[in-house]
């Protein structure tokens, strides 16, 4: 069963529009915009679950810019338009099923959406303190 995260400084919920998945993810970060805690509810086919698997483990230390380079290279190497599929390898057999390529990448799409939240609720807060202090 999936337990939301517990002090999740963000979270999205992302659908694959071609074949349904859904995935929420809440995620912690630090200081900098790392990604130090995760959790995901996944409901996907096959494939989706293998990249959430991966995904779990590859996004931890990793930043919005290091994230969306990540998801940036997978969409390359499905599209066939690179031959490194770095992490994601183990997703090889899949690479031809385009009709699943929205489920491999959805994860990446969930972790990106909740850091950007966790991003942007950190600015509010920023500013409701400057705001209190020159208000």
């Amino acid at each position: 069963p999936f337990e939301p995260l517990a002090g999740a400084s963000g979270s999205a919920e992302k659908r694959a529009v071609t074949c349904g998945s859904t995935i929420r993810t809440d995620v912690r970060t630090d200081a900098e915009g790392q990604v130090v805690a995760l959790t995901q509810k996944v409901t996907a086919c096959a494939f989706g679950q293998a990249s959430a698997a991966i995904t779990q483990r590859a996004v931890m230390g990793r930043d919005l810019t290091d994230l969306r380079a990540l998801r940036g290279g997978l969409q390359e190497w499905l599209a066939g338009r690179s031959d490194d599929a770095g992490l994601f390898a183990p997703l090889t057999p899949a690479r031809d099923k385009t009709g699943r390529h929205g489920a491999m990448l959805l994860p990446l799409d969930a972790v990106i959406a909740a850091v950007e939240a966790s991003l942007d609720c950190a600015r509010d807060e920023r500013r409701g303190s400057v705001e209190d202090v020159t208000g």
